[in-house]
Order: structure tokens, then C-alpha cells, then sequence
């Protein structure tokens, strides 16, 4: 935490990360011109922001993308804010406010969090219906392997469709698969409209990719959601859902309890 409150003191890093916070997914040349910063200043910069894990990085082709990670800021709210009365708490205001903004880019969702778990329990929570249920309420019908197809099961019904596939499983390591599709009985079942329904039905199916990677006597987990065209209607939908699923993915690891719904 102390490398956080250290990357947040600088002025240039946090208009780096207000940046990120109004436009996601940025490459270095696009950070440096939209803040008028010389280059070898940003890429110092966003090596303190990387190592504090404020920000977090893909890369698209050649090109590396920055995104703003919400997780240590998470942690700083658990610890201090929720502590306190709200009023006295109006210093770290500009930290709700990062917290109220997901991280996401025009194309894709990156989400960086510790689990103080161990990488069998995680992948045994990403695909064992007995977990996912607890604190997705979804369940998965496949065998995990690549190329196998899922039946994805919510609300008391299933979606089924040749498209939607595992793109890869390596067990404790990395898991990635298509997003289900969007029928009129999921829709009904989750309270989708129908006017919303026909806007997300004719966009291109994306895809969610989960990495895992021990560190110490926790688990990192970075779970990329992407494949999204720019004004995605889903993309908006799953940015507001992953951070509360992810949150209660961790509390049942690290508790045995899901958060209220």
C-alpha cells in the first residue's frame, strides 16, 4: 500500500491516471500527446504507476496499451474510508471517484486483483458449477477443453450455441472463452429489454480471458474481457458487472461467504 499512496503523491501521475480514467486503453504515444509530457517523463511515470499495479498493461499487435487497475485503490478504500465517517473522509474524495469508473478501454475490460487463495482453488472457482453459482449464479456445461462448446445455465435456463466455445485451458494457469449469446429467454430471465436486446444481439460476440499467476501467498488474477467494437452496448454492461463479481469471487475464496447481494 505504500507503494500506492507513493505513485498517487505525484501530480504528473495522478493526471496520468485521470487520463486513463476518462479514456482507457491508451498507447504511450497517445498519453504523451494528450498531456503534453515528454516521453521519457511518461514512460518513468507509468513505471512507478505499473509497479504500484495503478496501471496495467495489454498489447494489441506491437502496440502496448495502458489501463487504469482499480484494485489498489479498492484496497485503499476497505481500509481507510469505510472506516471513517464519509465527511471526514472528503480528502480522498477523488478516490470515489476513480472507484465509480471502471477500467475499461473503447474496445475491451482489464481488471487486476490478489486473492490470498492458491491457483488450484481459483481455477476450481472459475469452472466448478458448484463455485460459480455461489457468486455468479451461472454454471458451465463443458469439459474445458479447447475447442468443446459450453451451455452456459442462469436464472433456471440454459443458452446454448455452436459459437460459444473454450478458446484455451491451461489448468492454474490461463482459462479464456467466448461470451454466451443473447437470446430472448436470457434477456427475459435477466431483466434485459427488448429494445436493449436487439442492440446486443447484433454486436460481435466477445470473448473473456482469465490469467493466473501466484505471487507469494496470493494469487494474481487478470481477467481481460475484450473483442468489443467502440460504443459497445455489452461492453458498458459487463464494465459495471465484473468489478461486483470479482469482488464477491474474492470474498468467497478468501472468507467462505459471497457478499450480499
Amino acid at each position: 500500500m505504500d507503494e500506492v499512496f507513493k505513485a498517487l503523491a505525484d501530480a504528473s501521475r495522478r493526471r496520468l491516471l485521470d487520463s486513463l480514467n476518462a479514456r482507457n486503453g491508451q498507447s504511450l504515444r497517445e498519453l504523451c500527446a494528450g498531456l503534453d509530457m515528454a516521453r521519457q517523463s511518461v514512460s518513468k511515470h507509468l513505471a512507478v504507476l505499473e509497479a504500484a499495479e495503478l496501471v496495467t498493461t495489454t498489447w494489441r499487435g506491437r502496440q502496448k496499451l495502458h489501463h487504469l487497475n482499480a484494485a489498489p485503490i479498492n484496497a485503499i478504500a476497505d481500509r481507510w474510508i469505510n472506516q471513517y465517517d464519509r465527511e471526514r473522509a472528503r480528502a480522498l474524495a477523488d478516490l470515489k471517484t476513480a472507484l465509480e469508473r471502471q477500467p475499461v478501454s473503447d474496445t475491451g475490460f482489464v481488471y487486476k486483483t490478489y486473492i490470498k487463495t492458491t491457483p488450484q482453488l481459483l481455477w476450481q472457482a472459475l469452472t466448478d458449477p458448484a463455485f460459480t453459482r455461489r457468486y455468479w449464479g451461472v454454471a458451465f456445461e463443458t469439459d474445458w477443453r479447447a475447442g468443446s462448446t459450453m451451455i452456459w445455465e442462469e436464472q433456471g435456463g440454459e443458452t446454448t450455441d455452436p459459437g460459444q466455445l473454450v478458446l484455451e485451458a491451461e489448468p492454474y494457469r490461463k482459462l479464456s472463452y467466448t461470451w454466451h449469446t443473447f437470446t430472448p429467454q436470457w434477456a427475459k430471465a435477466v431483466g434485459v429489454s427488448e429494445e436493449v436486446l436487439a442492440d446486443i444481439a447484433e454486436e460481435p460476440r466477445s470473448k473473456v480471458t482469465f490469467e493466473i499467476e501466484p505471487v507469494g501467498d496470493m494469487v494474481k488474477l487478470t481477467v481481460v474481457h475484450d473483442g468489443f467494437e467502440p460504443g459497445s452496448t455489452v461492453l458498458g454492461m459487463i464494465s459495471e458487472g465484473w468489478p461486483a463479481l470479482l469482488s464477491s469471487l474474492k470474498t468467497l475464496l478468501e472468507t467462505g461467504e459471497t457478499l450480499p447481494a
